[in-house]
């Protein structure tokens, strides 16, 4: 399961809706201080107290670029995907040294090298401030309402985290806007790489497993905060427990699950399925197919967009199963059914259905100005600059020097000071730059947006003047600076003087184009973004007034809980066991890609218990973003890192299945046998045990 890496904006093709009902089984992703505790102990007849979700909120752990983590010991080490630090790793090798094929194994911890542009953060307090929020926005409506929440959010921020060098708050809305909460985390901003195994063996059987069952990954890495040059003290931290997960047995699922919009509308669905998704699943499709043409035949090109190409791969799969999901007629059936039954509750309410009005009619309105206005504001603003590393700094520079010259209520979200720090940390942190790749994704972003938005439209006008798309993009990409960290440092610091002083081409293209970008977005924000907050608010009501507390809030990148169990499924009338052993991965292999079997796996064959499991499923509930998140036993213990989902969890973007659903995880017991044999590394073994 790809996490968030690959570029959010063109990621808005991922809006999953789901059903209206109560939650039911162990469907749910709840927030840590919501845990349905009655409801699992008529389930399991037990569940966690207080203090056990205290400890475990302690040890779980935020990764920028969209992924979860944990800490597994008192000296800072963070258990998390290789998928999940594969940028990191990408980033610190070389042509000479490439630790994507080969791994990073070292000796000590002074070997242990720093992710550039990585965060680690933990937890520390949730409280509701909806009061304050809603308060401030009154009866705003449209951009004024944008602008009314913004304003006391980053006013709330501030207040929350005057030291910005150790924490960082968020205020999230919830239930679309029926909830806000203020969350404060502890954040470690230097991140080292402390263990990763081979990419072959880490991603064995490729695109064709992906989202799928039986699985023989080994998709784990280790990383490391530090502070002040020293490791980071963690006495939080779970308990590694190298043993075999046994069938039945509960487990659960800390992390931070990205986006699902479950509580959205049959109208917002059918938006998703007959706009978004007819638009975006080609647009990755295409992308695919450039990289693959460009990268073939080239081995440093090969190396160099692999992490690219594992994305988009990792995110065409994905979108392409969303949408399967939204015309499955079954499926698409009980999801209506799900609102229907909702809508005829409220209705037979007279004091509910005074209270809400018509939420529902409010959001058909709406849409048909998102649809007016989708191509615009997903080509020129949310898709601005397609994954061009390059563009995304430049645009940075240039928004973060106008957005500091106003107060901080008035700011962009992401440009607040209570952003400002990780922003910095993102623009100024070393990152390799590959031209060929960045003309590429410019060059795409470019022809695709003349396409859609069509050639005589005055932004594209203003975009291309008489210049190609691949013509404009190796212009911008040979002559820009953008690319020493030095260089933007410099800008960002020099605020908007610097900007409009400097010579730098993509400086100068962002600057005039991010006139455009801007409009849309406000635009946008007036016209959908506003109204939809007000009706999502009434449908929050609705919800709570027909189901009560019974309910959990859609997926925000926020720490969550679900519950589930080691267990397997049919699959069309054939049973698939709940675990895989190594000695599966060896039979699995046939010498070719994706099935090759990793060199140093192939040398340890003698060596490795082949009866050890490697992979297992359960029925926890996840989605994008939980990747990395600890599998936690009951006793409280770690014994797997969650990784993937099956192909029917895709589906879970819009309601779970308990039947089919599954969550794809590498045991701590495959990881110990590779520390063991695969990798030896004594000193990672000493410290796991505690030692």
């Amino acid at each position: 399961m790809g996490d968030q890496s690959v570029k959010s904006a063109l990621l808005l093709a991922a809006a999953s809706l789901a059903i209206s009902s109560a939650a039911h089984a162990e469907e749910g992703m709840w927030t840590m201080d919501a845990f349905p505790t009655e409801q699992m102990r008529k389930i399991y007849g037990w569940a966690p107290d207080k203090a056990w979700l205290d400890r475990v909120q302690a040890a779980a752990v935020r990764l920028t670029g969209g992924c979860s983590a944990s800490f597994v010991s008192d000296a800072g080490l963070i258990l998390t995907n290789h998928h999940c630090v594969r940028s990191c790793v990408q980033a610190l090798s070389t042509a000479e040294q490439d630790y994507i094929k080969a791994g990073y194994n070292p000796a000590t911890r002074e070997e242990e090298r720093t992710c550039p542009g990585q965060q680690a953060e933990v937890v520390t307090s949730i409280s509701d401030v909806t009061p304050t929020v809603k308060q401030a926005i009154g009866a705003s409506t449209g951009e004024a309402l944008v602008k009314a929440r913004d304003a006391v959010i980053a006013r709330l921020e501030k207040e929350g985290c005057t030291d910005t060098a150790t924490t960082r708050c968020q205020v999230v809305s919830l239930f679309g806007g029926g909830q806000y909460k203020l969350y404060k985390y502890r954040k470690y901003s230097d991140v080292r790489l402390a263990w990763a195994p081979s990419e072959q063996a880490a991603f064995f059987g490729g695109d064709p497993d992906n989202f799928n069952f039986p699985r023989y990954a080994m998709d784990a890495a280790f990383l490391r905060a530090y502070e002040n040059g020293k490791p980071v003290s963690t006495p939080a931290h779970l308990t590694w427990n190298p043993r075999a997960p046994e069938a039945g047995e509960v487990t659960f699922t800390v992390g931070n699950p990205g986006s699902t919009q479950r509580l959205l509308t049959e109208t917002q669905r059918a938006f998703a399925r007959d706009v978004q998704y007819p638009i975006v699943i080609p647009l990755f499709a295409e992308l695919r197919g450039r990289l693959i043409a460009a990268m073939e035949g080239d081995p440093e090109r090969a190396r160099t967009g692999a992490d690219l190409l594992a994305g988009i791969e990792n995110s065409y799969k994905a979108q392409t199963g969303y949408w399967g999901a939204l015309r499955n007629p079954a499926f698409a059936a009980n999801l209506a059914e799900q609102e229907a039954e909702l809508r005829a509750k409220v209705a037979a309410d007279a004091a509910l259905k005074a209270k809400v009005g018509d939420p529902w009619g409010a959001i058909e309105e709406i849409d048909e100005k998102r649809r007016q206005l989708y191509l615009d504001y997903l080509f020129l603003e949310s898709l601005g600059g397609g994954f061009s590393e390059l563009y995304d700094y430049a645009q940075t520079i240039v928004r973060a020097a106008a957005e500091r010259e106003k107060p901080n209520g008035e700011r962009l979200p992401g440009y607040t000071d209570s952003a400002l720090p990780l922003l910095e940390k993102s623009l100024t942190d070393a990152q390799p730059i590959y031209p060929w790749l960045e003309e590429l994704n410019l060059a795409f972003w470019l022809s695709k947006t003349r396409e859609y938005l069509k050639t005589d439209t005055p932004a594209v006008q203003r975009l291309l003047g008489k210049e190609s798309p691949e013509g404009l993009a190796e212009r911008l990409v040979e002559g820009t600076r953008l690319a020493d960290p030095a260089v933007r440092k410099a800008l960002f610091e020099g605020g908007m003087a610097a900007v409009k002083a400097s010579k730098d081409p993509l400086i100068q293209f962002v600057l005039k184009a991010d006139a455009d970008a801007r409009a849309v977005r406000r635009k946008w924000e007036a016209e959908v973004t506003g109204p939809t907050a007000v009706a999502n608010a009434k449908l929050a009501d609705a919800r709570f007034g027909v189901y009560g507390d019974t309910l959990y809030p859609d997926a925000t990148f926020t720490l969550r809980i679900s519950y589930g169990s080691v267990k397997g499924w049919d699959e069309r009338g054939t049973p698939v066991p709940p675990t895989t052993k190594f000695a599966g991965l060896y039979e699995r292999a046939t010498g070719a890609v994706p099935y090759d079997l990793p060199s140093e796996f192939a040398a340890a064959k003698g060596k490795i218990d082949m009866a050890t499991v490697y992979n297992f499923v359960t029925t926890n509930d996840i989605i994008g973003g939980n990747s990395g998140s600890p599998v936690i036993a009951r006793d409280g213990s770690v014994i797997g890192a969650a990784f993937d989902g099956n192909i029917h969890m895709l589906g879970g973007n819009f309601g779970y299945d308990p039947v089919l659903n599954r969550t794809v995880v590498v045991s701590t017991a495959a990881v110990q046998e590779a520390l063991e044999v695969v990798y030896p590394n004594q000193r990672l073994m000493r410290e796991l045990a505690a030692k």
